[in-house]
C-alpha cells in the first residue's frame, strides 16, 4: 500500500512515518505542502493521504479541493491541530474521509488507518 505524507513538519512526517511503518506500512512518500503533493500524486499514485491542514504555499484544504477536482477517489485522512467542529465539517465537504487531530497517539492514528481503509474498501 502506498501512502503520501503530507505535512510541512519534517518532525511530524517522521513520527508518522515511524508509525506507518511500525504497522507494516513502508512505500511511503513525502511532501512538504499541498503544491509539493500535488506534483507527486500523479506518478506515486497514493492509496492513503494523510495530510495536515496547515500549510505554506498551499494549505491542506485546497489540495484536497484540488486533488478531488482531479477525481481522485484515494482515501484522505486529515492530520491536523484543528478540532472545531464548523472546520471538521469544512473537510470532510472538500472530501476528507476521516480526521486525526494532533498531537495524537499511535494507537488513535493506527485506529483512523483501519476505520478509513475498512470503509474505502467496503464502498
Amino acid at each position: 500500500m502506498k501512502i503520501l505524507l503530507v505535512d510541512d513538519s519534517k518532525t511530524m512526517r517522521n513520527i508518522q512515518k515511524g508509525i506507518l511503518s511500525q504497522l507494516g506500512y513502508t512505500e511511503i512518500e513525502e511532501a512538504c505542502d499541498g503544491l509539493d503533493a500535488l506534483s507527486k500524486v500523479g506518478a506515486f499514485a497514493p492509496d492513503l493521504l494523510l495530510v495536515d491542514w496547515n500549510m505554506p504555499n498551499m494549505d491542506g484544504l485546497e489540495f484536497v479541493k484540488q486533488f478531488r477536482a482531479k477525481g481522485s477517489k484515494s482515501p484522505i485522512i486529515m492530520v491536523t491541530t484543528e478540532a472545531e467542529k464548523a472546520r471538521v465539517v469544512e473537510a470532510i465537504k472538500a472530501g476528507v474521509n476521516n480526521y486525526v487531530v494532533k498531537p495524537f497517539t499511535p494507537d488513535s492514528l493506527s485506529e483512523r488507518i483501519k476505520e478509513t481503509l475498512d470503509r474505502a474498501s467496503a464502498a
